[in-house]
């Protein structure tokens, strides 16, 4: 039977997908790596998607309504976006669409609702929980393998923020071939361990959704700093060590709440030895309002960074950038 590839809008049990032979597409890596990005944007927006709204809802709209050969879409309705109801509504609307399942994040972690959504989904692709259970286990030394690179970025400086970002991210499709992705991380892990080791004039944190900007790691490595964890994208690599798969979903904190969010990225900022963190928010996104959080409960200096398109910074964030990097570095050699 050949392999469907199973679309999706935001991380879910990959597992399920793969025990179910299935191919995992993570929309959101498709849609920004694109080169046709803004126009799945232009697209969505031709067809009545208002101008203040998310690029990422018209950019995975504008994909699957063009050219994205999907043959199933699982949509996040409670734990993500709430703008993804109205796409599913306007996908529902529509003759062209590949059928839709819908997958749910407990907002208060409950276990037992989390496992149900699982069990749903598993039917829904032909496939049972302990299957997904075995697959979870077959894919532990990959996740080793990822925690042991987000080690080479904070500890040794080995790998660079923006090699971080672009491995971890990958990390919730695994390019849709976890053997072949394996593969290719065996090469790049080998590689980099024959680097010699860097500590960074100034040691930053990313904290919310993957930045939408292309160059924005590149940019703060030429000025200097680095990214020595990127929140989400970590998240995405499951960094847990658990024992069943509806423990490490429920240890997964995107889903759920800031404050258990903050709890993690505190930890990890103080064993990071982190002096800064650049919080990134979408434009139009309600996540946007969780920086006042962020500012009230970490004690570091904060620089919140909004992005709308895909594509390079702007001169007015790169001088944001300057400004914020120059404030810790004064603030470094004060002591």
């Amino acid at each position: 039977m050949e392999k469907e590839r199973i679309g999706f809008t935001t991380t879910i049990p990959v597992e399920i997908i793969l025990a179910a032979g299935d191919m995992p597409v993570d929309l959101n890596n498709v849609f920004v790596a694109s080169a046709n990005a803004r126009d799945f944007i232009l697209r969505a927006e031709i067809d009545g998607y208002p101008r203040n709204l998310c690029s990422w809802i018209k950019g995975i709209y504008g994909l699957v309504t063009t050219s994205s050969p999907i043959d199933r879409i699982i949509i996040v309705t409670e734990g993500d976006c709430s703008n993804t109801i109205s796409m599913l509504e306007t996908f529902q609307a529509m003759a062209g669409v590949p059928p839709i399942i819908t997958f749910n994040f407990p907002h208060n972690r409950d276990a037992a609702r989390l496992e149900a959504e699982m069990y749903r989904l598993s039917s829904a692709l032909c496939t049972t929980p302990e299957a997904a259970e075995e697959k979870r286990i077959t894919l532990l030394p990959l996740r080793e393998k990822l925690r042991h690179l987000d080690d080479l970025t904070w500890k040794t400086g080995q790998v660079t923020g923006g090699e971080n970002h672009q491995w971890l991210v990958s990390s919730s499709d695994f390019g849709g071939d976890p053997e072949a992705f394996e593969k290719q991380l065996d090469t790049f892990l080998e590689e980099a361990e024959k680097r010699p080791p860097s500590r960074p004039k100034i040691r930053l944190a990313f904290a919310g959704v993957p930045p939408i900007f292309s160059n924005l790691y590149q940019y703060l490595s030429d000025h200097g700093a680095e990214i020595i964890i990127n929140e989400m994208q970590r998240q995405f690599s499951m960094p847990y060590d658990c024992k069943s798969l509806v423990e490490q979903y429920l240890l997964y904190t995107y889903p759920y709440d800031v404050f258990f969010r903050l709890k993690d990225l505190s930890a990890e900022i103080k064993r990071r030895q982190v002096q800064g963190l650049i919080h990134y928010v979408q434009a139009f996104c309600h996540r946007g309002i969780e920086d006042i959080v962020l500012r009230h409960e970490l004690d570091i200096p904060v620089l919140t960074l909004e992005g709308d398109l895909p594509g390079e910074i702007d001169a007015r964030t790169r001088l944001r950038l300057e400004t914020f990097l120059e404030l810790i570095q004064s603030k470094v050699q004060d002591g």
